[in-house]
């Protein structure tokens, strides 16, 4: 990258971070119902979908994956996911982390969908025993 593209990006970085502390220290105050600053600093999709949703250690897999179809990579950590890669879990909160995580994916965290898309997550028996 030449040099003055690194130095306009830091310069923007810079900023960036001088503002978000700006909002932090304003939060602080109490003035508002919310004491954290609702945007989350991030540089790539896979750091985003893990501050949003999670579960904590997605973002290293992502990076593993790129390249890969979004859907694909959705529905294998969710598959991951459900068999315990990234934590034991109960079967209903796996499934929960799963299918949310999954759905952040293929969005590419830019939707609410994955957090207020889905009311609840319920394992269910089917008339022959299997759940």
């Amino acid at each position: 990258m030449p040099p003055h593209y690194e130095k306009y990006f830091t310069d923007l970085e810079n900023r960036l971070n001088h503002l978000y502390g700006i909002a932090i220290d304003a939060r602080k105050m109490g003035l508002d119902t919310v004491l954290e600053v609702d945007s989350k600093i991030t540089t790539d999709i896979a750091e985003r979908i893990e501050k949003l949703i999670g579960p904590p250690g997605i973002t290293q897999r992502m990076r593993e994956l790129e390249g890969m179809d979004r859907r694909e990579m959705g529905f294998m950590v969710a598959r991951e996911i459900a068999l315990g890669r990234f934590g034991t879990m109960e079967k209903a909160q796996a499934a929960d982390q799963a299918i949310r995580t999954a759905l952040a994916i293929i969005t590419e965290g830019v939707t609410i969908a994955p957090i207020q898309g889905i009311p609840e997550i319920k394992i269910k028996r089917n008339p022959d025993g299997t759940e």
